[in-house]
C-alpha cells in the first residue's frame, strides 16, 4: 500500500487556496514543535459565512494536503459549521493519513478555529 492516498498527493502537488488574504477578517497561526509544521489560515467572512479562505503552510506533504483540504471543506460554510470541522473529517476527506501524520490534520482544525476566534475577538 502506498504511504499516501491519491487525494493526499493531489492536494500536496496541486494545493487549493494557497496564499494570503490582505485585510483578512480572521487569521490563525498554529504550529507543532515536534515536527516543525506551521500553518496559517486567513478568512474573509461576510454575514457569518466564509466567503474566502487562504493558507500558508510550512511542512510535510500531509500538512500541506490537510491545509488544502480543510480550506475546501469550509469555503462557503457558515462559521458554526466551520468551527465543527474535525481533524478526522479532514483526514477522511483525504482518504486517510498514516497514523503518525494525523497531527497534520489536527493542525488544520486548530488553524481554522484560531482564525475564527481571531475574527470573533475583533467584533
Amino acid at each position: 500500500m502506498a504511504l499516501y492516498s491519491e487525494k493526499v498527493m493531489d492536494h500536496f502537488m496541486n494545493p487549493r487556496n494557497v496564499g494570503v488574504i490582505e485585510n483578512a477578517d480572521g487569521v490563525g497561526e498554529v504550529g507543532n514543535a515536534k515536527c516543525g509544521d506551521i500553518m496559517k489560515m486567513y478568512l474573509k467572512i461576510d454575514d457569518d459565512v466564509i466567503t474566502d479562505v487562504k493558507f500558508e503552510t510550512f511542512g510535510c506533504a500531509s500538512a500541506i494536503a490537510s491545509s488544502s483540504m480543510a480550506t475546501e471543506l469550509i469555503k462557503g460554510k457558515k462559521l458554526e459549521d466551520a468551527m465543527s470541522l474535525t481533524n478526522k473529517a479532514v483526514a477522511e476527506a483525504l482518504d486517510g493519513l498514516p497514523d503518525y501524520k494525523m497531527h497534520c490534520s489536527v493542525l488544520a482544525e486548530e488553524a481554522i478555529q484560531a482564525a475564527i476566534d481571531d475574527y470573533k475577538s475583533k467584533k
